[in-house]
C-alpha cells in the first residue's frame, strides 16, 4: 500500500496576515533600508511584502515547494528579494557580513532555528522571531535559569518586545505568542579562550538538576564563593544569571580543571 504523502509544513504553522500588525512589530526592531534581512518561512509572503520595504535586501527560506512557486510568481518585480527553496536548518547563513534575522517561525522548531542562528560562526547582530511565550521565557531563563539560557546569555541579551493576540493569527494558536528580540552582546560576557571552559563548566553545574554544582569546588571553595557571589541558597535553579559568572570566574580561580 503506498505511504500517504505526509502535509507540508506551513498547515502547521500560524499566518500573521494583518499589514497594521506586521507594521506594527517591524516598526518595533531596528531594520533600516541598509539592512540585510534573513526570513525563515515567509509561508504566503504577508510578512515578505513589508521587510523588501523596510530593508535594503531580503534572503527568505521557504522549504515548501508549493509556497516558494506563488512566492517567486507574486514578486517576481520586486528585485531586492532572493527566495531559496530549501530547509532553513540546511541553509548556509551568510558566512560574511552583518544580517539579522525576522521570522515568524514554526513553533515545533524553535530551539533548532535559535541554535543555528547562536551557534553559527556568523551569527546575526539581532533577530525577531514570533514565538510560544513559554518557549521564550525558558530562553530567557524564567523563572530561573537553566542550562540552555546559561550557554546563551554570556553572547546574546534576549528579551520580549510585544506580546501578540492569539485573533493576530490564522489559524489561532492554543498558546500565548511574543516576539523575541536576540541581540548579540558586543562584547561577550565570556571571552572567547574560556568558553569551552564556561560550556564545561554549566553543562556539570546543572547535572542531576543542579546539585552537580557543588560538586565542582572543594567545600572551602564552595563557601567561599557562594559568599563572593552574594548567594544564600545553595540550590543552582535560584541562582541569577550574573551570579553564576562570579561562580564561574571562581571557579577558574580556585582550580586547575
Amino acid at each position: 500500500m503506498a505511504k500517504k504523502n505526509s502535509p507540508p509544513m506551513w498547515v502547521s504553522q500560524n499566518f500573521l496576515t494583518s499589514a497594521k500588525t506586521i507594521w506594527r512589530i517591524i516598526r518595533k526592531t531596528s531594520i533600516t533600508t541598509s539592512d540585510h534581512i534573513v526570513e525563515i518561512g515567509p509561508g504566503k509572503g504577508h510578512i515578505t511584502s513589508a521587510l523588501t520595504q523596510a530593508s535594503k535586501k531580503v534572503s527568505a527560506i521557504e522549504i515548501d515547494k508549493a509556497l516558494y512557486d506563488k512566492l517567486l510568481y507574486k514578486y517576481e518585480a520586486i528585485n531586492n528579494l532572493k527566495l531559496y527553496n530549501q530547509d532553513f536548518l540546511k541553509w548556509n547563513l551568510p558566512a560574511g557580513g552583518q544580517y539579522k534575522v525576522f521570522a515568524n517561525i514554526p513553533f515545533s522548531h524553535t530551539t533548532s532555528i535559535i541554535m543555528k542562528l547562536t551557534s553559527a560562526n556568523n551569527p546575526p547582530s539581532e533577530a525577531w522571531l514570533v514565538v510560544e511565550k513559554g518557549a521564550a521565557k525558558r530562553f530567557m531563563g524564567i523563572p530561573r535559569e537553566n542550562a540552555r539560557s546559561l550557554f546563551l546569555k554570556p553572547q546574546f541579551d534576549m528579551r520580549v518586545i510585544y506580546h501578540f493576540a492569539r485573533e493576530d493569527f490564522h489559524p489561532m494558536p492554543g498558546v500565548d505568542v511574543v516576539l523575541l528580540h536576540i541581540k548579540m552582546k558586543a562584547p561577550h560576557d565570556i571571552p572567547h579562550p574560556q568558553w569551552r571552559r564556561y560550556q564545561n563548566f554549566i553543562t556539570n553545574a546543572t547535572k542531576n538538576n543542579g546539585t552537580g554544582l557543588m560538586h565542582l569546588f572543594s567545600k572551602k571553595q564552595w563557601t567561599r564563593a557562594r559568599k563572593l557571589a552574594g548567594i544564600n541558597d545553595q540550590h543552582s535553579a535560584e541562582i541569577l544569571y550574573i551570579q553564576w559568572l562570579c561562580l564561574f570566574r571562581c571557579y577558574c580561580n580556585y582550580t586547575n580543571q
